[in-house]
């Protein structure tokens, strides 16, 4: 699919194209992150230096036991880890926690030897390229472009932005999927209506990110919050929940909020952003597609989805299928299959993406399907050197001990307010979406807070299940704004190949009513839940 540049007049006055002025005159993403890191230098040190610190009781997740054992004819021993890594458990400690300083020896040595390690560990980097290598063939083969006609075909134009959204909130089954294959999917089925391609990314966005914690489906993060809730629910004598302990409010949070999110796009983004001129040479391609080939391509790839669900079925559903839990026999969860369905997904569009070009003769040789994979990893060249740097940031800031010492702070704050379980419980949520900007993962926030808040809302008469659906509520309006978010500079990307002149103040003016709707809607419904009794999932009443 070509990329265009061309863009229509948009509505760049009122207090979000103030944002946008100021947000794009940032300095570019990379220089950001530097200035970012050089400011965390200095500020661990004057932190360092006041003997800056907290005491607090932390989830942490509990040691493996390892063996040792010796290869024949070697005298090294070799660490032998548990047969089982898929599950975390997690026990509460009292920790005190130190601003350190990165300008001590012990940091100036952190950031010397630990830059490439930094980068090297930085996971994102691979979702990336093995995401976007099945994606990349299915887009050069035609197929994505195919799908999205389908899809315009068969929805109708006022349903486009509820299904995009919807689809994305679904997406967190598949953890990073979302945001690598669905918001480029999101720009060119908006494009193909002649709807304006930032509103798909928007779209699109908002459902994989913004009403990311909840789901229709159980999800592999379900059974990491859930370990880390009964261990702070053990603190108070409460007993264990099960991964269903939210399921009805995810369902109902996941369609209302789908709504919410469609409303906003269809009433407040699009109309901002007016009408999108696209350039000539997209207008040819759409216009010069084989519907014929199309036809058979999209046969062929049936075909071969087919097979490979079926094979893909061979190993989860058998018992003692390799992607079933070794020891609980479980499909979902933290299991096996739930830790492949990434690679799982980008092998199901790389064969449907290669079937396909067979089918539409779009890729008719191997050499062809390397070509391809090579020109979607040559387009990453930009997004890379970025992503090196915010590695190397959120490395340091880590090391500092900065995030988690704001978090128990502003925790102990919210602890001692003498109100009520409602205000309090509204505080708590709005606490956690001020963090999420500098702690955008579910896991660190909810390892901090659990072992504070569960047993303090017990106290209140408020049950272990509530309070982790507060959190779910807290934790993922904030992240489609917050600049810390690792996939950022591939929504930029995306948004570039559209609109040359986008910048972060583009992103986050159209995020921002995302945002700000969001938070405000999701917490009356949490409140109109916690007051009318309606239980939170199957035998999880709200009260204790």
């Amino acid at each position: 699919m070509s990329t265009v540049a061309a863009g229509g007049p948009k509505k760049t006055g009122g207090w979000l194209g103030t944002i946008e002025r100021i947000g794009n005159k940032v300095p570019h993403p990379v220089l950001m992150f530097l200035y970012l890191i050089i400011g965390v230098i200095v500020l661990s040190a004057i932190l360092d230096w006041a003997n800056v610190s907290v005491t607090e009781q932390i989830a942490v997740p509990v040691a493996q036991e390892t063996d040792l054992s010796f290869y024949e004819d070697s005298t090294e021993a070799q660490e032998l880890l548990p047969a089982e890594p898929y599950d975390t458990d997690f026990e509460i400690q009292e920790q005190t926690i130190a601003i350190r300083s990165l300008l001590t020896v012990d940091g100036i040595r952190f950031i010397f030897t630990s830059f490439v390690s930094n980068f090297a560990g930085f996971s994102v980097v691979a979702v990336v390229f093995i995401a976007m290598m099945g994606a990349g063939v299915a887009e050069e083969a035609g197929l994505m472009a195919a799908l999205i006609r389908k899809l315009v075909a068969v929805s109708p134009r006022w349903l486009l932005s509820f299904i995009i959204i919807f689809v994305g909130v679904l997406s967190s089954v598949a953890t990073d999927a979302g945001y690598l294959i669905l918001i480029p999917l999101g720009a060119a089925a908006f494009l193909s209506v002649k709807r304006h391609p930032l509103a798909g990314v928007a779209a699109a966005y908002g459902g994989v990110s913004a009403i990311f914690a909840v789901n229709i489906l159980v999800t592999p993060l379900d059974a990491m919050l859930t370990e880390i809730t009964n261990e702070a629910a053990a603190l108070g004598g409460g007993a264990p929940l099960t991964l269903i302990s939210n399921f009805y409010f995810q369902i109902a949070s996941s369609f209302i909020l789908s709504v919410v999110a469609a409303l906003i796009t269809d009433r407040i983004i699009e109309p901002r952003l007016g009408v999108y001129e696209a350039a000539q040479t997209e207008a040819g391609d759409a216009a010069a597609h084989d519907a014929t080939g199309e036809g058979r391509g999209m046969r062929y790839a049936g075909l071969a989805v087919l097979g490979y669900v079926v094979f893909i079925l061979l190993l989860t559903l058998p018992s003692g299928a390799p992607l079933r839990d070794p020891e609980t026999g479980a499909i979902i969860g933290a299991t096996p299959f739930m830790d492949a369905l990434l690679f799982i997904i980008t092998i199901l569009f790389l064969i449907a993406g290669i079937a396909y070009g067979r089918g539409a003769k779009t890729l008719t040789t191997a050499n062809q399907v390397i070509a391809a994979v090579t020109k979607t990893f040559s387009g990453l060249a930009g997004l890379v050197f970025m992503l090196l740097m915010i590695s190397q940031f959120i490395a340091y800031f880590n090391f500092s001990n900065m995030p988690n010492v704001i978090a128990v702070a502003l925790a102990g704050f919210l602890e001692q307010a003498n109100i009520s379980a409602i205000p309090l419980l509204i505080g708590f949520m709005v606490v956690i979406m001020l963090l999420d900007i500098i702690i955008p993962g579910s896991m660190p926030k909810w390892a901090i807070f659990a072992p504070i808040f569960v047993p303090l809302f017990m106290r209140l008469g408020t049950a272990p299940q509530t309070v982790l659906a507060a959190y779910r509520v807290g934790d993922s309006p904030m992240n489609v704004i917050t600049p810390l978010m690792v996939y950022l500079p591939f929504i930029l990307t995306v948004a570039q190949r559209y609109q040359k002149d986008t910048g972060i103040g583009t992103i986050i003016a159209l995020m921002l009513p995302y945002t700000l709707i969001l938070a405000v809607a999701w917490i009356i419904l949490f409140v109109l839940w916690y007051v009318l009794g309606i239980p939170l999932g199957p035998g999880y009443p709200v009260g204790v």
